[in-house]
């Protein structure tokens, strides 16, 4: 008796390791590994955007070292717009060979001033 009922309760049961979808960069198109993972407000929140999405932390870290909010707000407010820019194209050409886990630190662009 107890058999049976413990083969329908494990029958029931969700399985416990389920291999969590992997999620894609939509700037680099590489897999985001948990550790790399950041949070992209496409418009900042300082100009009222509410909505993100997951990029590389590399990636993210490059956007904004490109771009102001402003232009980010204005202009660069979506993955594929961001994608066509010349200097975010060198970017992806460079980070498309590296491991997904890949991160370096990033220089912000000499055109932006510091406030």
């Amino acid at each position: 008796m107890i058999g049976k009922i413990r083969q329908k309760l494990i029958s029931q049961e969700i399985p416990a390791i389920q291999k969590p979808e992997a999620i894609i960069c939509p700037i680099c198109d590489r897999c985001i590994p948990d550790s790399q993972r950041d949070a992209h407000h496409l418009i900042p929140k300082s100009k009222g955007g509410k909505i993100t999405e997951y990029l590389h932390r590399i990636c993210h870290k490059q956007i904004h070292a490109l771009f102001t909010e402003s232009e980010l707000a204005q202009q660069y407010h979506h993955a594929q717009i961001l994608r066509e820019h010349p200097e975010m194209k060198k970017f992806i050409q460079w980070v498309e060979g590296k491991p997904d886990a890949f991160y370096e630190k990033t220089r912000k662009s000499s055109r932006i001033k510091s406030t």
